[in-house]
């Protein structure tokens, strides 16, 4: 089978504006997994413009897994971003060099790594603070600004992000987190691509 190559940067010739991330990625703080990719027709290549303040001092990570769809104007802000706010001003003096860089740097917020799981859908102009854990096939609306966790299998929208439903009830949730498809070997999956594109499982093959 003629299948998209997971090591290319554009698995499709015929569509520039879309990337596999994995390929493209230089920061060692950034993991993604294959055949997740960035659509962005102004440079998908350059995802990494798009995870902000994400100093390797810090030690943050942005862990993204498979086969998830990430749409234009996406931005993931790390926690180099937080300022403090027990103190009188929140301005960094320290950062700024020269004489300054002496002073206290303080205790600033730190929210732990961001996590995106597998399969998740990400809408136009999304912002993901830091430390936000999104759960396997979670979708997230357009326009939205992920502040907190959004668990699996849930559609959540907008400022500030909130679910407003789930993709399905708990007992296939549960079942699809246990099948976790997207660990499965290629040909298992391309065996298996009617069910998962339409839903029906009772067409799965081999579920173990």
């Amino acid at each position: 089978m003629n299948r998209p190559d997971p090591r290319a940067v554009f698995p499709n010739e015929n569509i520039g504006s879309l990337c596999y991330i994995k390929n493209v990625i230089t920061r060692p703080n950034i993991i993604v997994g294959e055949y997740t990719y960035y659509d962005d027709i102004d440079g998908a290549e350059s995802f990494e413009r798009h995870v902000t303040h994400h100093y390797d001092f810090i030690g943050d990570k942005l862990i993204i897994g498979k086969f998830c769809a990430i749409a234009r104007g996406i931005e993931f802000i790390m926690n180099g971003a937080n300022h403090r706010m027990n103190s009188v001003t929140t301005y960094p003096f320290n950062i700024m060099g020269g004489s300054w860089g002496s002073f206290p740097f303080g205790e600033t917020p730190y929210k732990g790594d961001t996590v995106v799981g597998n399969d998740v859908w990400i809408g136009q102009n999304v912002t993901v603070l830091p430390g936000v854990h999104i759960g396997d096939g979670a979708v997230i609306g357009a326009n939205s600004v992920v502040g907190s966790d959004i668990p699996p299998y849930c559609i959540a929208v907008g400022d500030p992000c909130r679910v407003i439903r789930k993709r399905f009830d708990e007992e296939l949730i549960a079942y699809l987190l246990e099948l976790k498809w997207w660990d499965k070997p290629i040909e298992w999956i391309e065996q298996n691509m009617e069910a998962l594109t339409s839903g029906d499982l009772s067409l799965i093959r081999n579920a173990k």
